[in-house]
């Protein structure tokens, strides 16, 4: 049975219930039978059953929701040193189970264990401290006195003002199923410390997680209400958690088709939004390029999550001199890159989440075939050793253009599309026309995520970020600095999180104004 498959509550124990057994919802401070009975959670890796999930009701989810409304007023009136204790006892009870989270999430997302520890639950317990610091940052901004001659508004007066950050109210936070801790903990631990509350609908492919970091919640004293985590396959569970009337503002991470949808239903409810969407990351190589740096960062696409992640450099816009040996060092990269169990020391690149997820990468790397690029290394499936898993191997598609399908739309896997340019226009092979070249490549996208450079010329490489509809430019690099902010233009989102940005993006402004 797949990890839609539905079982009744009597069906196999899973591991992650707070109390052993099939996990329960948690809404307004109960763990709660779903009323849909318990779907599967599948191990990527294995096609084991990790454990059972509750499946909620479209009425448990407004339940919910109107939890998280009775539990707002006290819960935003609460002092900021209370917040911030509540949120980092959380990450203290996260670090104190630090290792039954990880392999949790490694069973979960068939993350390997490096990157279950180092960018899942470690994440999550940071970022946890970081909004706790975060709780007490200052929310009031002064604006200077305007000086009032006596009208129609009254007498003349020295007019003081302050704008000052208030919490928007209940937030739903909608999850991605890539990283099921970082993720919620980066929508509910800011949230939280505005003074906002909370409805987390997780990812159905993994959402044991998520219910863990509630239960850390639960025991670090956050009220009741205060936190509400509902699951579940059905399309019912996600529409109800955005357009019950309880909800003020809707957090979600995912496809682009998906937030446009939700997008629609809260523009009817005026609701706030918080989007972080698709990517087709634009990598552009310059011929004056450290290329072996380059390849290392492009890399990361085969090995980081198996390349599900939206900011990963997958659409390689790269010189012409340059363009076969880049391609020779991608080949090079991926045959070093084991593809194997994610549990075992020396693996890379795990399994992709779900069957039908493989089964659309790999169509994909058809389609790209089909559409005349060549299939330098990868996209079929291991060999023996890996008969169970979903598993696939890196894939470097190359001799691409702008048109095809494989550049354009956004494939969530191991697979790297390489398409080449010529400076046109101007002086023929001016660095103007070059980077006028490699800027409209990028730009010739729904997308606008985050855009990579790499260039020698550090003048030219923040000359041509400078020009990118993008939400993010690494230069040189595809690190992140986690206190700037992190958004999209264009199809790849609505809103900035991440540093205080985060804080912002789950607060209103609210203008006070006095007479002096």
């Amino acid at each position: 049975m797949g990890s839609a498959g539905r079982v009744g509550s009597a069906g196999r124990v899973g591991s992650a219930g707070p109390a052993g057994g099939p996990q329960r919802l948690f809404v307004g401070g109960e763990w709660v039978e779903p009323d849909g009975g318990h779907h599967e959670v599948i191990d990527p890796a294995t096609e084991d059953v990790v454990g059972l999930a509750p499946e909620a009701s479209r009425a448990q989810v407004w339940q919910a929701a109107a939890a998280a409304r009775e539990a707002f007023g006290t819960w935003s009136r609460t002092s900021p040193q209370e917040r911030a204790a509540i949120l980092d006892r959380t990450a203290d009870l996260l670090q104190r189970d630090f290792a039954s989270h990880v392999e949790l999430a490694r069973a979960e997302t068939g993350a390997t264990t490096a990157t279950a520890r180092g960018m899942q639950v470690a994440v999550a317990v940071a970022r946890f401290r970081r909004y706790a610091r975060g709780a007490l940052e200052p929310v009031e901004t002064g604006i200077p006195p305007q000086i009032n001659e006596a009208g129609p508004l009254g007498r003349a007066a020295a007019l003081g003002a302050v704008a000052v950050r208030r919490p928007v109210g209940v937030v739903t936070c909608i999850t991605s199923y890539n990283n099921p801790w970082a993720n919620p903990a980066g929508k509910v631990a800011p949230a939280l410390a505005m003074g906002n509350t909370v409805l987390v609908k997780p990812a159905p492919q993994d959402p044991l997680s998520v219910y863990r970091l509630a239960a850390a919640l639960e025991e670090a004293g956050a009220p009741p209400g205060v936190v509400n985590v509902v699951s579940g396959t059905s399309v019912d569970v996600g529409e109800a958690a955005v357009d019950s009337p309880d909800v003020d503002m809707v957090s979600f991470t995912g496809s682009t088709a998906i937030g446009q949808r939700i997008g629609e239903v809260c523009g009817r409810g005026m609701k706030r939004q918080l989007m972080e969407l698709g990517g087709k990351g634009a990598a552009i190589v310059f011929a004056d390029a450290d290329l072996d740096a380059a390849a290392a960062g492009i890399g990361t696409t085969f090995s980081f999550y198996s390349g599900q992640i939206c900011t990963a450099p997958t659409r390689v816009l790269v010189q012409r001199e340059v363009y076969e040996p880049l391609v020779e060092r991608l080949v090079r990269y991926a045959g070093h890159l084991k593809v194997g169990d994610p549990r075992d020391r020396d693996t890379v690149v795990g399994p992709l989440i779900s069957a039908a997820h493989r089964e659309r990468v790999e169509s994909y790397v058809e389609l790209g075939r089909k559409e005349g690029a060549r299939v330098v290394v990868g996209g079929e499936r291991p060999g023996p050793g890996l008969d169970k898993g979903f598993y696939v191997a890196p894939a470097l598609l190359a001799d691409c253009a702008p048109e095809m399908r494989v550049v354009r739309e956004e494939i969530f896997g191991p697979v790297v599309v390489v398409v080449p340019f010529d400076g046109t226009g101007g002086t023929a092979g001016s660095a103007e026309s070059v980077e006028d070249t490699a800027v409209a490549l990028a730009d010739d996208s729904d997308y606008g995520l985050i855009d990579y450079v790499w260039s020698a010329d550090t003048a030219r490489a923040f000359r041509v970020a400078a020009r990118l509809r993008a939400g993010g430019v690494g230069v040189n690099t595809i690190g992140r600095n986690m206190e700037a902010p992190f958004g999209g233009f264009k199809q790849s989102g609505v809103g900035r999180d991440c540093g205080s940005y985060a804080l912002h993006a789950y607060s209103e402004t609210q203008a006070v104004v006095w007479a002096g």
